[in-house]
């Protein structure tokens, strides 16, 4: 039966900008999906991804299976009233039984028990969140702490923006945007660096082109020539890893012609003295960019960009270009010291990282975080990022992984190391929406609504609090209701019944949430804070902080030669490769992928290389790092990266991308290198 658009309301299931979206549905089925035209975060658009990207839905995981491994391991050890049901279980393929949900719960809460019994809960890890509903997300964390008594949560936060909300709360007391979207209309500048807008948010790079149109002074900076540079003043292509030389060098440059400013400095920040001692006497200026063959030209867009951003009001934004890199927490402060230096916070003007997942921001808010509880809270006890759960699972001390809908044996780097971690594991638990290479390695698979089939809020990159309703209708349980269910199993009774009731619970822990309630958000969206009364917060940081002291903390983080930089120095060559996303394809790909349209447009990963070298490269290659080996690539000469630099995607599991990448991490939130790794290119043939 088909009904109106503005009858059923969902949210984008993709990237951070979390558009508003409808869909045109015959019998039960989405026949084609809408914008709505007065949503504030897609602003009335969408993406090719948004509009294309629902046949997922037709190879969804529809049922919950158990591996014949799990069984097979386990058989002499059920007890009498288990054993005697496994017959309910029916060859599903050559992995997996089908399974009722009833017997596939009474499993995973029976070896749930054992592990807790043999070991204990510190032995078990929660990974996952950003991909669900906030009341999922914030159960998941409670389910952790409060039912197995681990400290072990994290979410795919590790691998993007866990840099931001380190760097920015260390500056700015809150590690989220200041701004939403709908503000880079009413700012001068909008600075971008680290982010290819066009393909990874391009409903924030519509508003950023329209912006332009409207009179704004557009900077991009990237390490290659990427399409948001068409609309760009100032392009500036930077060597790999220099992020954080780049930024002290502009504030270096405001500080030294008085380009700062004052007044806002003096009453609203705290250790500028500091801070300007220590930047002055480090070597990060622009006169470094003079030392780099090629770069020199560098200096110039630095004097001019202090210039612009000192007398203009600016928008700071950037995405994982920034934050995948040892520095990243270090370069995202320097952003920050920048915003403060020119007094660039209220409306119009601030920060805004560009957040990967449909409700990454809303996860890490609940407390999906090992150094976090819900509301940024520290817990009782930190637990392990996922680097350590992954090291911690090769030496025995991690036995069972409990994961909602975070494919790690695609997505996380290292991947040899954590296939080999996950040899040792004991049980793996989990929750998903589509088959993909975690499910191919679990114990249990739960199959669980997708956004399309639940209701729940999600948080975006601006903040933004959605209601996100069903499209489609599915007899799959959403993941809080497995949850719940395992709850009950291992002896907690959760009383909730629906979403509304786990968003009521979260709310009495996420403060910034308080004022929110679903009455509220079927009549419109809210960025937090949501006051009792239901106002909400567009714009933050208008007259204070969220530090103790409401004030902004200057911190100094002198830039560290290596990689690329430091071979420049030393008239050295060698090839460096950079890893990013395309429009049509998203993360993993496992529910972009089934999309014909969306495949037609990008169906493998491409390998970018410059023209140059055409006569060295052959049309299909292999890359090899110290840590492993991709598999075979197409190859596509191009002239918007440079010599000796590569770009690829890394959305297909098939080409085997992130075994390139090590352990190399940010110093202070380990998540994972991977805008920079040196390589080998072998030639190779299509067959290899």
């Amino acid at each position: 039966m088909e009904f109106e658009n503005m009858q059923k309301t969902s949210v984008c299931t993709y990237c951070g900008v979390g558009c508003e979206i409808d869909a045109k549905v015959t019998d039960g089925k989405i026949e084609k999906i809408l914008p709505v035209k007065e949503g504030k975060s897609s602003g009335g658009e969408l993406c090719i991804k948004g509009k294309y990207g629902f046949d997922f839905l037709n190879e969804r995981i529809d049922t919950h299976l158990v591996s014949y491994e799990f069984i097979e391991k386990n058989k002499d050890k059920f007890p009498f009233e288990l054993s005697i049901r496994l017959a309910n279980l029916y060859e599903y393929d050559e992995k997996f039984y089908r399974s009722p949900y009833s017997l596939a719960l009474d499993l995973a809460a029976w070896k749930i028990k054992e592990i807790l019994n043999e070991y204990t809960p510190n032995h078990i890890a929660c990974i996952g969140g950003a991909r669900t509903s906030i009341e999922s997300a914030w159960l998941f964390q409670h389910f952790a702490r409060n039912i197995l008594k681990t400290p072990n949560v994290d979410n795919c936060a590790r691998i993007c923006h866990s840099p931001s909300l380190s760097g920015l709360k260390m500056s700015i007391g809150e590690g989220a945007s200041s701004v939403e979207f709908d503000e880079l209309f009413k700012a001068d500048v909008i600075f971008i660096i680290g982010s290819n807008t066009t393909q990874a948010h391009p409903m924030v790079a519509s508003r950023i082109i329209k912006a332009k149109r409207r009179g704004a002074k557009v900077i991009v900076a990237d390490v290659r020539e990427i399409p948001i540079m068409k609309f760009a003043d100032i392009s500036v292509i930077l060597p790999f890893e220099s992020n954080l030389l780049f930024l002290n060098a502009i504030a270096r440059e405001m500080i030294e012609k008085d380009l700062i400013n004052k007044d806002f400095i003096e009453s609203r920040c705290v250790k500028y003295d500091e801070y300007k001692e220590n930047i002055i006497k480090h070597p990060d200026s622009k006169e470094y960019f003079e030392k780099l063959r090629g770069f020199e030209h560098i200096r110039g867009q630095i004097e001019e960009i202090a210039n612009l951003i000192s007398k203009n009001k600016t928008i700071f934004a950037w995405g994982l270009g920034v934050t995948e890199h040892i520095d990243g927490t270090e370069a995202v402060n320097a952003i920050s010291n920048l915003a403060m230096l020119s007094g660039n916070f209220g409306e119009g003007c601030g920060v805004l990282p560009l957040r990967g997942q449909n409700n990454v921001q809303g996860a890490c808010d609940v407390g999906c975080l090992p150094y976090y509880g819900p509301d940024y809270t520290i817990p009782e006890k930190i637990g392990l990022m996922t680097p350590d759960v992954m090291d911690h699972l090769i030496d025995g001390r991690i036995k069972a992984i409990i994961n909602m809908g975070e494919d790690i044996l695609h997505v996380h780097p290292n991947l040899n190391k954590i296939k080999k971690a996950f040899e040792n594991l004991e049980f793996l638990m989990v929750m998903e929406v589509m088959r993909n290479e975690i499910t191919e390695k679990a114990d249990i698979v739960f199959g669980v609504k997708s956004a399309y089939e639940k209701t729940g809020v999600y948080v975006n990159a601006e903040r933004r609090l959605h209601l996100s309703t069903p499209l489609v209708e599915c007899d799959m349980p959403d993941d809080w209701e497995i949850l719940a269910e395992i709850s009950k199993r291992l002896g907690s009774e959760l009383e909730f019944k629906t979403s509304e009731d786990v968003f009521e619970s979260c709310k009495k822990e996420v403060e910034r949430f308080k004022g929110a309630t679903y009455e509220r958000l079927r009549k419109k969206s809210l960025c937090w804070p949501v006051r009792v009364d239901g106002s909400d917060s567009p714009v933050l940081h208008t007259e204070s902080f969220s530090t103790p002291d409401g004030k902004g903390h200057f911190h100094y983080h002198p830039y560290h030669l290596r990689g690329e930089v430091k071979d420049l120095l030393e008239n050295k060559r060698r090839w460096y490769l950079n890893t990013g996303r395309e429009l049509p394809q998203y993360n993993n790909a496992a529910q972009t992928k089934p999309s014909g349209k969306l495949t037609k447009k990008y169906g493998e990963d491409i390998l970018l290389v410059n023209e140059i070298h055409k006569n060295e490269i052959s049309e299909f290659v292999k890359l090899r790092s110290k840590y492993g080996e991709s598999n075979v690539l197409k190859v596509k000469f191009t002239k918007t990266v440079r010599p000796f630099t590569l770009y690829t995607t890394f959305h297909f599991a098939k080409s085997n991308i992130n075994a390139l990448f090590g352990d190399e991490h940010d110093h202070k939130v380990k998540t994972a290198r991977f805008k920079s790794v040196e390589v080998e290119v072998i030639n190779a043939d299509n067959n290899s």
